[in-house]
């Protein structure tokens, strides 16, 4: 039943992705590529050190404007160029700046809808689970939700990309949930949920300070996406890598300032439509690719690769449902029909 619903799931995904916000089919003699070109400025709330530029805003910045045709023309921008990593969010709902990528819009700060579109603690085991759960099977759909409160922040959700486990990357080895009982480990937003969840201490700190901190001893590990460690040079200050991690497929978004979507033309919306779905499964692969590879990094560094067994998986997937995922459900009633969409999801495919 589990191999059939899986199937069933994905066989889906073209037909459910079609009845995406905003895709409409339209007709007539003015429905085509305009005659001027708008130029959009993103900046993410990262820089291009992370993977999530080259593996994932990059190719979907490409395929937007092949698809337009070069009516659409985007300059990426890092963060600090206009404003600050943290205030990315918002600078793009004020129109600030016209787009964004980032995390659970911030962990969930700005727009806590965004912990849906991120990835559940222990939830969604892969990609295309994930996109099936989001957009591909009509009975879930969660991802209309994440789009609904995005547009009242003024805001279009255009594009989507897993990036793989999020996992913990520690100086102790960790076999069983009680291991991390009392361990000081950089967590924000969801991260530090499920942290707290297991006994331990999430402590706040920016990303640049992570490997210093570790360095020193005064965290002991930190949650982060695994293809991403060898960008940020924790393997060699770390000495675990704890699979199949706690989000086994964390995820990006890219949003648009709603006014500017709304200026473009019903064509270009179509057609930005369109590769939504197509750079979502391109990137994520390009992820899992960069997933195997920093792992392989590690291990060739001295460190060790804890994949924890089945019984284990379980308990921590009871212990998140049970005491993280009604923290992500209390913060909006969307978050809380996501919450329950999201465990219909994975009874229906026979992972709880």
């Amino acid at each position: 039943m589990k191999k059939y619903l899986r199937g069933m799931t994905t066989a889906l995904c073209v037909a459910g992705f079609m009845a995406l916000p905003g895709a409409a089919l339209a007709a007539g003699a003015d429905y085509g590529p305009p005659d001027k070109v708008t130029k959009w400025v993103f900046q993410p709330c990262f820089d291009s050190s992370d993977a999530g530029w080259s593996l994932g805003v990059v190719p979907w910045i490409k395929a937007v404007e092949e698809a337009t045709e070069g009516t659409i023309k985007i300059q990426l921008e890092p963060a600090g160029a206009i404003t600050s990593g943290s205030e990315a969010f918002g600078a793009t709902s004020a129109g600030m700046i016209d787009g964004y990528a980032g995390w659970a819009t911030v962990y969930g700060g700005d727009m806590p809808e965004g912990m849906l579109a991120f990835g559940m603690a222990m939830g969604a085991n892969n990609y295309r689970d994930a996109w099936a759960a989001m957009f591909g099977d009509p009975k879930y759909r969660i991802g209309d939700l994440v789009q609904a409160a995005a547009n009242d922040r003024n805001l279009q959700w255009v594009g989507w990309t897993s990036q793989g486990p999020n996992a913990a990357f520690t100086n102790f080895p960790v076999r069983k949930m009680e291991d991390f009982k009392g361990k000081k480990m950089r967590a924000g937003g969801p991260h530090a949920l499920f942290h707290e969840a297991m006994g331990g201490a999430p402590v706040s700190m920016g990303g640049g300070d992570i490997y210093t901190a570790i360095k020193l001893g005064t965290i002991e590990g930190t949650y982060w996406d695994t293809g991403g460690i060898d960008d940020m040079a924790f393997h060699e200050v770390i000495k675990y890598a704890i699979m199949p991690g706690w989000c086994p497929s964390q995820h990006q978004e890219i949003y648009v300032n709603l006014d500017k979507w709304n200026a473009l033309n019903q064509w270009q919306r179509d057609k930005i439509n369109s590769v939504f779905m197509s750079t979502y499964f391109e990137t994520s692969r390009l992820h899992a690719q960069g997933v195997d590879e920093a792992l392989e990094i590690l291990v060739k560094a001295g460190g060790e690769v804890i994949q924890l067994p089945e019984e284990e998986v379980k308990r921590i997937r009871e212990a998140s449902i049970n005491l993280v995922w009604p923290k992500v459900a209390e913060k909006s009633a969307r978050s809380a029909e996501g919450v329950k969409l999201w465990k219909e999801f994975l009874t229906d495919i026979g992972d709880l």
